[in-house]
């Protein structure tokens, strides 16, 4: 469990923002504190505090942060905080001066609606992101009126997994300045009984040691951490914190028995971990990149980390490599033991591993597929030895089969459901949801290794979870009739120092036992492990209220459900995944989780239709800079141009009528921090028409007309309508400005505008081009080479990584391209919401689709009209 703490400070003004609901009446008579730097730009953050409570391993946290506003004026306070991607939030409020402002859980797109509308109007929204390895990052601001108070709570839940024999609650503490209180506090509640527990703070002093506190006792564990005021001080006379690193919290359970089972109120949960098991021989192939992208540093660390895992295998493991470019190789024919003259020449031969070539995926897998089947067969791996493969990539598959869903079918055929497919994959270029999909739909899972100073240790660190299975083919059986709506009860492997998880309801609430069976293949023999449950004393082993949040094992269950029906879902299609998503959506309405399929909208009590805050789960989004429609056609194409910042391009150029449209690329605040790329859109538009010696600019800001030598600027704000000389300019406020040039195009300009302090997207702009069929046929530039008439033709359409979006053939311009149908938002009748479009999307930079190539419509300023350009 991870969870960051920031809490940004800005100064905003109420002008513009739309805050004004925000202007409760202010504190009267509030003391000023005598610490000053508790204040910071007039706002003190004087308290906050982290509370865990976990009840058999699931963890309910709530984080709250107060503060006031010491200042004379309006400020804006940022609530900012990182929590576990594998969470879920269940509620967030705001209370500003006793008023709440509640959180309510509705199905993604009714809250996007709602997000959208509160941006569109510069209200408070808040968004939650992906913010790293295992992050995602909400936040929300609030304008508070000079002397008045604000509360901010927020809530989140998650089953806490048992890895490498620890259970881990891992909060980064990283608030920016002095809180007056400050406190982390952890209740645990383990009913097997507390083996140990133990806190590591990074940042933590001799001043410190005192404020941390840990204790445990049969069953119950408490953790402490509350530094004062002046401890919290990175030196005795600085106003800066040091809180600013780790606090990981680990523990782990009693196993006297193999497993564990409770029943409370009508749910079972069933934790399953046995030890002292002989470990079960494995055969492993390493499947490895080696194509050219695999160059330099990765393969240095590729290599590093398999260095490191051959002194970690086991005398009775088999193992092979095969590495793949354009074409496969293998270290040797066959599986062989891991002797240590085996591993010393297997140490020898990823020394001499070297980058070449392109990247074969489907070849190298169903190469180490043969290679574990023919293992089996003649009787090479011992018999009771279980077999998995690992592949490591940076890419997509770019030679022999490259199709994906083509792959999967290969791999899935191969291996028949016999053993498992992990996959890692290495960078940011990686297709993810590929290997996401092969490795799930092989009883696997994958694994993004990122591109850090760390990246071999990751690789090394997957590998050790599974080093060491203990059982294979696992069946977790309970009575017959006496339960419903259990989650997964079979499992491939089970891995020394981790843990199944089961859990359902119980049928039958008047039995006075419960039993559970667990069967499993082991080194040496086949094992049965049962476990059996007294309701009556079950009753009496949870009455500590004190550490019990509701009913967990409820709640626990429905976690488990919707976490495995969203994994379900990503490898289904058509109505199975239909009906997957209907499942998980009513679960998570019902227990208020936000899931991928749900957000937390937080509306003002007075004013429910009128969205302030928005709590949701990350998912990927962009905007194409192009939509093509080919009305003949009755279909549309699109596409990306990636450009710097600063770079500007040409749109329209018509030699006969010398009107030019150029536009000017921005970027995002910052490159999201899971794909380390930067979005760009147009942040500045500019038309010119040499005859009627007319330039237009149109920034988000503002638009500035220059006619006849008259300069004539006008904002945003304005509602305006000019009209002469054949001129016509309407500016809607905030919404989109109409310019048409006598008879003959119409340009539509909409501004795009999002949360003014929100920490990525900026404002930008979009447009559109009416009645084009009427500028001359030389017309020409990204847009205007489409202005009439052309013909393209698409067939072969076929499925991709994505059901949702399938890949085809297309034929346009004497060019064969690969092309994925999608749709894309058209803002000319809506400019806040947009009109969906499909279309089919052309793939690098348009490449096939535009004359020439992206670079060659770059022009050296935004008023450029030189005639011979192309």
């Amino acid at each position: 469990m991870a969870l960051t703490i920031r809490l940004y400070l800005s100064l905003v003004l109420l002008s513009g923002l739309g805050t004004s609901h925000f202007l409760i009446n202010p504190l009267r008579n509030i003391k000023k504190r005598s610490l000053p730097d508790t204040v910071v730009n007039g706002i003190e953050i004087y308290s906050t505090k982290i509370n865990c409570k976990v009840t058999s391993r699931f963890a309910h946290n709530v984080v709250t942060t107060r503060a006031v506003n010491r200042a004379d004026t309006a400020k804006e306070i940022f609530f900012d905080v990182e929590l576990p991607k594998t969470a879920f939030i269940t509620n967030f409020t705001m209370t500003i001066d006793g008023v709440t402002y509640p959180g309510n859980v509705k199905e993604k797109e009714v809250a996007k609606k709602q997000y959208e509308k509160a941006v569109s109007q510069g209200k408070t929204a808040g968004l939650v992101k992906a913010s790293g390895r295992k992050l995602e990052k909400f936040t929300v601001s609030v304008n508070v009126a000079a002397g008045s108070k604000v509360t901010f709570e927020l809530t989140y839940e998650e089953l806490l997994k048992r890895n490498k024999g620890k259970y881990e609650m891992y909060i980064k503490v990283h608030p920016k300045q002095l809180i007056n209180e400050f406190e982390i506090v952890a209740d645990i509640y383990e009913p097997q009984g507390i083996k140990e527990l133990n806190a590591d703070v990074s940042f933590i002093t001799n001043d410190l040691m005192n404020v941390l506190t840990t204790s445990y006792s049969g069953k119950k564990g408490h953790v402490s951490f509350k530094p004062t005021f002046d401890q919290q001080r990175s030196c005795p006379t600085c106003s800066t914190s040091l809180l600013n690193g780790d606090f990981i919290i680990t523990y782990d359970v009693n196993r006297e028995q193999p497993g564990n089972v409770q029943v409370v109120n009508g749910y079972f949960v069933h934790f399953f971990a046995p030890q002292n098991l002989p470990v079960v021989p494995k055969n492993v192939v390493f499947v490895i990149d080696v194509s050219g992208s695999m160059a330099g540093r990765k393969l240095a660390q590729t290599k590093e980390a398999l260095l490191h895992i051959l002194n970690d295998v086991k005398a009775g493991d088999f193992l092979n490599f095969i590495l793949f470019s354009s074409d496969v190789t293998t270290w040797k024919d066959t599986l062989v033991p891991a002797t240590p003259e085996n591993l010393k020449e297997a140490k020898e031969f990823v020394h001499n591993i070297q980058d070449r070539g392109a990247t074969n995926i489907n070849d190298a897998l169903l190469k180490a597929i043969e290679m574990v089947n023919k293992g089996r067969e003649m009787g090479i791996v011992p018999d009771r030895s279980t077999s998995i493969i690992i592949m490591l990539t940076d890419g997509e598959a770019n030679t022999g089969e490259s199709r994906v869903e083509k792959i999967q079918e290969n791999v899935r055929n191969a291996i028949g459901g016999k053993f498992p497919l992990y996959n890692l994959g290495f960078g940011n270029d990686v297709n993810y949801n590929f290997l996401e999909k092969m490795a799930l739909e092989n009883h696997g899972v994958a694994r993004r290794i990122y591109e850090d100073s760390d990246a071999d240790l990751q690789m090394q660190g997957f590998y050790d979870e599974v080093a060491n299975p203990l059982l294979v083919n696992v069946d977790l059986e309970y009575p017959q009739n006496a339960i419903s709506d259990i989650t997964q009860n079979n499992y491939q492997h089970f891995y020394d120092g981790s843990e199944i998880v089961v859990a359902g309801k119980l049928v039958d609430f008047e039995t006075n036992s419960f039993v559970a069976d667990v069967k499993g293949h082991g080194a040496l023999n086949d094992l049965t492990f049962t476990e059996e449950v007294d309701m009556r004393e079950m009753e009496k082993a949870l009455e500590e209220q004190e550490y019990i949040f509701g009913d967990y094992i409820e709640r626990l269950w429905a976690y488990l459900t919707i976490e495995q029906l969203l994994e379900k879902r990503k490898n289904a299609q058509g109505e199975e995944k239909n009906n997957l998503t209907a499942q998980a959506l009513d679960l998570s309405l019902k227990y208020h989780f936000v899931t991928p399929l749900t957000s937390m909208v937080v509306t003002k009590p007075e004013d429910n239709e009128e969205s302030q805050s928005i709590a949701d789960k990350p998912g990927e989004d962009g905007d194409p800079h192009f939509i093509i429609e080919v009305p003949q056609k009755d279909d549309a194409l699109c596409f990306n141009i990636d450009a710097q910042p600063g770079v500007v391009l040409n749109l329209i150029r018509d030699p006969d009528t010398g009107i030019t449209v150029n536009g000017e690329i921005i970027g995002e605040k910052k490159a999201s921090s899971e794909t380390k790329k930067m979005k760009s859109y147009f942040g500045r538009l500019g038309i010119v028409d040499p005859k009627m010696d007319l330039q237009i600019e149109v920034t988000t800001e503002k638009i500035t007309l220059w006619s006849g030598g008259r300069r004539t600027s006008f904002t945003w704000m304005d509602t305006v309508t000019i009209a002469q000389n054949g001129l016509s300019v309407a500016i809607n406020r905030k919404k989109n400005m109409v310019v048409s040039i006598g008879d003959g195009v119409t340009f539509v300009i909409i501004l795009h505008q999002v949360w003014r302090k929100h920490p990525v997207h900026q404002d930008f702009l979009g447009l559109y081009a009416v009645d084009s069929h009427r500028m001359s046929t030389k017309t020409h530039g990204l847009l205007g080479q489409f202005f009439h008439p052309f013909d393209f033709e698409v067939f072969d359409v076929r499925p991709s990584s994505d059901p949702k979006k399938p890949d085809a053939t297309m034929i346009v311009k004497n060019n064969k391209l690969t092309v994925t149908r999608g749709s894309q938002k058209d803002y000319r009748k809506d400019s806040g919401h947009g009109t969906k479009v499909s279309c089919w999307f052309i793939h690098d930079n348009g490449s096939g689709l535009i004359d020439g190539v992206h670079t060659d419509y770059i022009v050296p300023d935004l008023f450029y009209h030189s005639p011979t350009h192309f």
